[in-house]
């Protein structure tokens, strides 16, 4: 995982926090990874996914409330409207107080490449994983400048690299629309009905808080359908690298030590916002405590956890082990394939097919530590007892017995019977930027066309601007790289849902996978940004004009996937009906005295510092540069175990007792790489990057035993800054708040 649980799949991973990969333009491994962990069809960020825990979802099924009311110590994703107060304070005798939560809040931020960071200084400077920045890293490099394994230091702002579509949220304001949403559908039977009430609504809420505020609005679901709230975001499109270290130490170990403690990373990047050419004025940022951290301290995290399934039916959890997780598997081998064998090509080739292969391959490891769990006896045993409680309690009820009715047994056979579309949407994609592209802009025009209540999500006036944000980047795109995931997609498809499918047919058009490929991005104008906008702004007209081979495609295949959307929809009605009859079940029974499954939105969580038992030894809370340079030498310095040069020319003038990582007992998931570690005080001290192999099934159900999340100590980022890159200016700025030239 790196990139995981405290991470992004590698930072996968608002109510509806997954956007169509098709609909806009997500960079190559977002797309491949939303469409295989999530299913298309989703929502309106590209998250999660690159850089992210998988997080598991069946495509077109909802979570459901099931579970114990009891909460294991440190357990819990906790939204800032709902604050675990008595829960600190007995447990630790922790004051909670809104001021905290306030400048906590609005130190935080939200990356729609994936991931969460925080501000760092009154400047604009914003902390986050190398792992989370490397999709804009990969973006900003070329043959000539490789940034990803040389690394970048900006020394004044005048070097300072645009980034071509990131985007950063700050939460400003949360308002409960519970009320409103509820009385829209008011006492509508007809699942599908309901369900069309209810997205007008939310539509009409986000759009009227946008006109109003200028914000960005999304309405978020919580306790599925429990409560709704509108959570509003300041947008911040001008962002710029500021620094990031070499691929050999922010992932040192590589996939050997992905999802394993001790580790030695650092995990670390910085990008700084702009307003108006300016840096951005940013009041509310952390302040850096980098010495007295002790095992045993109480700790903090802030930061966007993707998506969690401990409220799944256990109906669903099975369909999981047997069905939908060993289909992931399998894509994404064949897709991992695909990519080495194009980067085995030549250096170029492997430079560009390196970061999806990243995302691919950590996708992968986590995957089969999800699967372990879920054919884990005693794990499923205590998912199926939490729903036999949650029944019991139901039962023990009359009146709400009758309002649950036969919802678990329906979303049983819900869950059996689209199955089948399931299948379809897995397998029927077509990969790479090029053809989301393609799809996108045929999508946004005709979306777009509708009144904003009738639209796909992403397309939805409050979404818009991140949608186009994505549908014009100018990043590089590399037609080699596109050919080969394009043709792995047709190759999985044909072997799949068989050559008759009518989907295989109209991306063949009568060739073969390698010659349709190739015929298809060699003939496509689409990688010019200019192009792309032109085509939206000439609206049906030019759409239907166009000779592109990429247009001509998304316009024959685009009809069957949106009858696939169709389906969903329907099955989605039909299974938010039983959902939430359970939820509001739950919901009466448990109320708000426990947290909400995560939702990509922001979260606080606490644990202490603490090391743990594993096997006959002991596992230590922190690690120092002793240990990076000693994992050096033991493997001859041999990659993944590599460092670059200026690491070991200062190793001498480094002070190796320095603390590298620690482990902590905060809960987290995808989504929560480049968290904010926090102590007491809200003084930043971390900077979570990972978690262990033995938190992995905490998707599922929380554990805390040896299970762990792992933060990059505040002591080694200012170390390598100070001694091995020489930035003292930027040390200057994280420790004083000083802009350099100020």
């Amino acid at each position: 995982m790196q990139r995981i649980p405290g991470g992004a799949i590698k930072g996968q991973r608002a109510g509806e926090p997954i956007r169509d990969p098709a609909a806009g333009r997500f960079p190559p491994t977002i797309a491949i990874l939303v469409g295989i962990l999530f299913g298309p069809f989703r929502s309106h960020f590209r998250t999660m996914v690159t850089r992210m825990k998988p997080t598991s979802l069946l495509p077109g099924l909802l979570l459901v409330a099931v579970g114990a009311p009891i909460l294991r110590a440190d357990e819990g994703m906790w939204t800032f409207h709902n604050p675990p107060v008595k829960k600190l304070k007995a447990e630790y005798n922790f004051e909670l107080d809104q001021k905290w939560l306030d400048h906590v809040r609005l130190s935080s931020v939200r990356l729609n490449s994936g991931g969460s960071g925080s501000f760092v200084s009154p400047n604009g400077l914003v902390l986050t994983n190398h792992h989370v920045a490397s999709d804009s890293v990969q973006k900003l490099s070329s043959q000539a400048a490789d940034l990803i394994h040389n690394g970048f230091h900006a020394k004044s702002l005048g070097e300072e690299m645009k980034c071509p579509d990131l985007e950063l949220n700050v939460l400003v304001a949360m308002t409960d629309v519970t009320a409103q949403v509820k009385a829209a559908v008011g006492g509508e039977s007809d699942p599908e009905k309901a369900a069309k009430a209810k997205r007008a609504a939310i539509s009409k809420i986000e759009g009227d808080a946008r006109q109003a505020s200028g914000l960005r609005g999304d309405v978020v679901t919580l306790y599925r359908g429990g409560e709704y709230w509108l959570y509003q975001y300041k947008q911040y499109t001008d962002v710029r690298l500021v620094f990031a270290p070499e691929v050999e130490v922010g992932f040192f170990g590589g996939d050997p030590d992905n999802f394993t403690y001790p580790r030695y990373n650092l995990d670390y990047a910085l990008f700084r916002v702009y307003e108006n050419g300016n840096p951005a004025a940013t009041p509310n940022y952390l302040k850096w405590k980098i010495d007295g951290l002790q095992e045993g301290d109480l700790v903090f995290t802030s930061g966007h956890p993707g998506s969690t399934e401990r409220l799944r039916t256990y109906s669903q959890v099975e369909y999981l082990r047997d069905v939908a997780r060993p289909r992931s598997l399998h894509i994404l081998g064949r897709l991992a394939d695909a990519l080495n064998a194009y980067g085995a090509q030549g250096e170029e080739q492997r430079r560009q097919a390196s970061d999806p292969l990243f995302g691919i391959e950590n996708s992968r490891k986590a995957y089969s530590g999800v699967l372990s769990g879920l054919r884990d006896p005693e794990l499923m045993a205590r998912k199926k007892k939490a729903e036999d409680d949650l029944r019991t309690a139901i039962t023990g009820n009359p009146e709400l017995a009758k309002k649950v009715g036969d919802a678990f047994a329906s979303i049983e056979r819900i869950q059996t019977e689209n199955a089948p579309f399931d299948e379809q949407r897995a397998y029927r994609r077509v990969l790479g930027t090029l053809a989301e592209q393609a799809i996108g802009i045929v999508r946004y025009v005709e979306e777009t066309a509708k009144p904003n209540a009738e639209r796909l999500p992403q397309f939805r006036d409050s979404s818009l601007d991140s949608t186009r944000l994505d549908l014009f980047s100018p990043a590089p795109i590399y037609a080699g790289l596109e050919e080969a995931m394009l043709r792995a997609g047709i190759e999985l498809a044909m072997e799949r849902l068989g050559p008759d499918d009518a989907f295989v047919q109209a991306v063949l058009n009568g060739e073969s996978a390698a010659t349709a490929a190739h015929k298809l991005v060699m003939g496509t104008k689409l990688a010019d940004p200019a192009v792309r906008k032109a085509l939206v702004d000439g609206g049906k007209d030019a759409i239907a004009k166009s000779q592109d081979p990429m247009i001509r495609l998304a316009l024959i295949v685009d009809p069957m996937l949106r009858e696939l959307i169709k389906k969903n929809e329907s099955a989605q009605a039909a299974l938010t009906d039983a959902a939430g009859r359970i939820a509001q079940a739950r919901f009466e029974i448990y109320g708000n005295s426990v947290y909400p499954d995560a939702t990509f939105t922001l979260r606080l969580a606490y644990g202490t510092v603490k090391g743990y038992p594993e096997d006959t030894t002991l596992v230590p809370w922190k690690t120092t540069f002793y240990g990076l340079y000693e994992r050096y030498h033991a493997f001859d310095g041999r990659a993944p175990f590599s460092l670059p040069k200026r690491y070991l020319e200062r190793e001498k003038a480094l002070k190796l007792e320095t603390p590298l990582n620690f482990v902590h007992t905060c809960d987290i998931t995808g989504g929560n790489s480049g968290s904010p570690t926090l102590d007491r005080d809200g003084n930043l001290i971390g900077l979570v990057f990972d978690g262990n192999i033995q938190s992995l099934p905490n998707d599922l159900i929380y554990v805390n035993d040896a299970d762990r999340a792992l933060s990059v100590h505040c002591a080694s980022i200012i170390e390598s800054l100070r001694v091995v890159y020489g930035a003292e200016s930027i040390v200057d700025e994280l420790l004083n708040g000083k802009l350099a030239g100020s």
